[in-house]
This record gives C-alpha cells, structure tokens and sequence, in this order.
C-alpha cells in the first residue's frame, strides 16, 4: 500500500463548499473592524491634540511668570496696565495677527514681547489652520494677582485645559 493509495482519487476530491467560502470572507471582513474600534483612531488624534494643547498652556503661563520674575514681579504691559479687566478672559494673539485686530479692546492680548527671550513662538491651537483667526488660548488676570491660562477646545471632554499659577 503507497502513499498514494491514501490520498483521495481525483473524482473524490472536494474544493471548499459555499459555507465554508462565506465563513472564512466573513472572518476576514470581521477583523480589520474589531481592529479599528479597539484602536480608536479619532480617540488618538484627539488625545494627542489635548496633550499639545496642555503643553502649550504649561508654556504661555511659564513665560509670563519667567517674564515677571526678570521684571520685578510686574506682568507685561498689556496684563499689568489698568485697562485689564479682573476675571476677563483675553485671547493670547498669534504674531500673524494684525495689530488692529489685536488689542485689549477686543479682547485680545499682544504678548510678542516674550518671543525670543521667553518663549520661541506664541503657540496656537492645533485645530486652527487658519492664519490671523486667534490662537485659541485665553489669558485671565484673576482677583489675587495670579494668572489662569486655557485652551479654549478640549477634544476629550473630561475636564478644562486650564493653568493656574
């Protein structure tokens, strides 16, 4: 008895029946789905936005309290001069904003001042693509001389992207 006396004859041998086709193509469509649920791609892009966003209000307040330290305690001029309201939040102007949209009476705060010496660039948020719109994050002098900074979008609704120091 050979080796060939065990395998099937030509006209016994069966290809793959309809259900057994069906089930393996539905295996396959299956996977790549329950992949990309438990990936969560928008979760992920949105994370790592919240997480610039948190890193670029940690860095505005630093450079408005390293500014302060080297200046006696005083705030630049645009949040230490009279015409700032208490418990007002100021929109932190981005360098490609003219300088007639950007001023104190339409609530906006220039802090350029800081570029070069305290921080690199004015950051912006990471959604807006559009140039001379804001950079989406708001500086508010609070009633105890102390500075709050916040991003005005979070993506991942769980709290406010604000700073106080």
């Amino acid at each position: 008895m050979g080796i060939r006396s065990l395998l099937p004859s030509r006209a016994t041998r069966r290809g793959f029946t309809l259900i057994e086709l069906l089930l393996v193509i539905g295996i396959i469509a299956l996977l790549p789905s329950i992949v990309i649920v438990a990936i969560n791609p928008t979760k992920q892009l949105g994370d790592a936005r919240d997480s610039q966003r948190r890193s670029d209000v940690n860095t505005l307040l630093n450079a408005l309290y390293q500014y302060s330290i080297d200046n006696n305690g005083n705030f630049p001029n645009v949040l230490s001069g009279s015409s700032v309201v208490t418990g007002t939040d100021y929109q932190v102007c981005q360098s490609d904003m003219a300088a007639s949209s950007c001023t104190i009476a339409t609530g906006y705060l220039r802090i350029e001042s800081l570029t070069g010496s305290y921080i690199t660039d004015i950051p912006k948020d990471p959604r807006v693509t559009t140039t001379g719109t804001g950079t989406h994050y708001f500086v508010t002098k609070l009633s105890n001389n102390r500075l709050k900074v916040c991003a005005k979008y979070e993506e991942q609704a769980t709290a406010d992207i604000c700073v106080t120091k």
